[in-house]
């Protein structure tokens, strides 16, 4: 029965798109890190769990299928903001992440340059009493 379900989540993980754009950010690939990592011994691995593996290929391969997608259809392909899919994906490119996290990190020590930077500021000497 492992061997069963080890052939569902192999065809999970090839069905499953990965996108190399988020790179070690994708759901893909992460995806198929993780089944290798269960499945250390392949169809002979055995399985500690059996029901919650079932729950788990099930709920991947919903979302796979997109079965919410269909079941609860948007009036519009845009999100709150009102950025698209496809302006959303390019945001989220991992080298506009990294560019996103660069100004974030020279921000931040600009910050906490101006004001960690103690000034020198010695108090006033009071007027000495004759």
């Amino acid at each position: 029965m492992s061997a069963a379900r080890y052939r569902r989540f192999l065809k999970l993980c090839e069905e499953w798109p990965r996108d190399e754009s988020k790179k070690g950010r994708d759901l893909g690939t992460f995806l198929r890190q993780r089944v290798t990592h269960a499945f250390r011994e392949g169809e002979n691995t055995q399985l500690s769990d059996p029901e919650k593996c079932d729950q788990i290929y099930e709920s991947l391969a919903r979302i796979n299928t997109n079965v919410y997608r269909e079941r609860f259809p948007r009036t519009r392909d845009t999100s709150f903001t009102g950025v698209t899919v496809e302006e959303c994906r390019m945001l989220l490119a991992t080298g506009n992440m990294q560019q996103m996290d660069e100004e974030k990190k020279g921000l931040w020590k600009t910050l906490t340059g101006r004001f960690s930077t103690k000034q020198d500021v010695t108090p006033e000497k009071a007027p000495e009493n004759k």
